[in-house]
């Protein structure tokens, strides 16, 4: 087996989402003090595909998003499954959905924005939202005192399954009474 195989599949296991050649490219030039081409660098991985697709390993390597990426098996996706619901933090509160829900819609938005759209402190919520990476601070206002500007993050495109804001619902779609009872009377 190649180094340049061995390293590679450690950039692919090492991250965290899908690596572009591109990306695994000047990587591997740094470590090795050479040129080395795509080309190189996709058979090296097709190698690695192959090794992997046996039985021996619970995992593989799938293509994603133009990148590689080491994945679990679907067979072993129960098992995981468990880890991840043993692992996973309690649900964000309704207070911190509220506060993620201006801040997607409003963004870039200061803590005081927020808090005065909710109408009540919104510290609290804004610490767990970035603790859990779902929102960052996109940089400060030119306002007086140069509050700290937040938004979201791909983390939490990621968890909504959309590409980008442009696919949130508007919000005239959330005012649609579903409760109403007969017809309104003109």
């Amino acid at each position: 087996m190649s180094k340049l195989q061995l390293q590679i599949e450690s950039l692919l296991f090492a991250a965290q989402t899908p690596l572009k050649v591109l990306e695994i490219k000047p990587i591997l030039e740094k470590i090795t003090a050479q040129e080395i081409s795509a080309k190189t660098i996709e058979k090296w991985i097709q190698k690695s595909i192959e090794k992997y697709s046996s039985n021996n390993y619970p995992f593989t390597i799938v293509r994603l998003a133009d990148g590689y990426q080491f994945l679990t098996k679907s067979r072993y996706q129960d098992t995981v499954g468990i880890l991840i619901q043993l692992r996973s933090k309690k649900r964000l509160s309704k207070s911190a959905l509220e506060t993620l829900a201006i801040i997607a819609y409003k963004q870039p938005i200061t803590k005081g924005e927020i808090e005065q759209i909710r109408g009540v402190s919104a510290d609290y919520a804004v610490q767990k939202l970035l603790e859990k990476e779902l929102v960052t601070i996109k940089g400060k206002s030119e306002a007086i005192g140069r509050p700290i500007l937040y938004g979201t993050t791909s983390k939490f495109l990621a968890h909504l399954g959309i590409n980008s804001l442009r696919d949130l619902p508007l919000p005239k779609e959330f005012s649609k009474e579903e409760n109403v009872i007969g017809q309104e009377n003109e």
